[in-house]
């Protein structure tokens, strides 16, 4: 780490953002969500309570489902981050979005990223049991116009289906 002429901590980050490494240089406190938006264009990741509280911001990170307003890019180094921009596949909608589809589970569809990141780790952890599972495993993601029967819906039948 070096500091800029005005003393700001600063690194150059190799991040692998949806299969593909991208170096960038930043302030070391910058979080994954700003480096996501702002230095890389990918803006599907929303920037809901800035705070950890709401899971607009859901990405994951090898796997598993992290909250990138809280967590540092510089943490990110050597770690694959998934956005919802890389969940498809030539175009294809994933199993998750074609669900929220089919259920209509997004109003505004401002939360609905971070939902179905979330639904799609929910389902890879195999913790969609039951409605209760589903309503407790997604409780960090917060929808304000109340789409939570749709979201339940869309998960239940992929957790039947295995698709996911």
């Amino acid at each position: 780490m070096t500091r800029t002429p005005d003393n700001r901590p600063h690194l150059t980050v190799t991040l692998t953002i949806n299969g593909e490494k991208r170096e960038l240089d930043l302030d070391a406190r910058v979080t994954l969500l700003d480096a996501l938006r702002d230095r890389l264009g990918l803006t599907g990741t929303k920037k809901g309570c800035d705070q950890g509280a709401c899971g607009a911001c859901t990405v994951m990170a090898d796997g598993r489902r992290v909250l990138s307003c809280l967590t540092l890019a510089a943490q990110c180094e050597g770690r694959e981050i998934t956005t919802i921009e890389g969940l498809s596949a030539d175009g294809a909608l994933h199993p998750v979005q074609e669900a929220f589809v089919r259920h209509d589970a997004f109003q505004c569809g401002y939360c609905t990223p971070g939902q179905v990141m979330s639904a799609v780790c929910l389902l890879t952890e195999g913790r969609a049991g039951s409605d209760a599972d589903i309503r407790e495993f997604m409780s960090g993601n917060l929808c304000r116009c109340g789409a939570y029967p749709n979201i339940v819906a869309a998960i239940r039948e992929l957790a039947g289906d295995g698709d996911a």
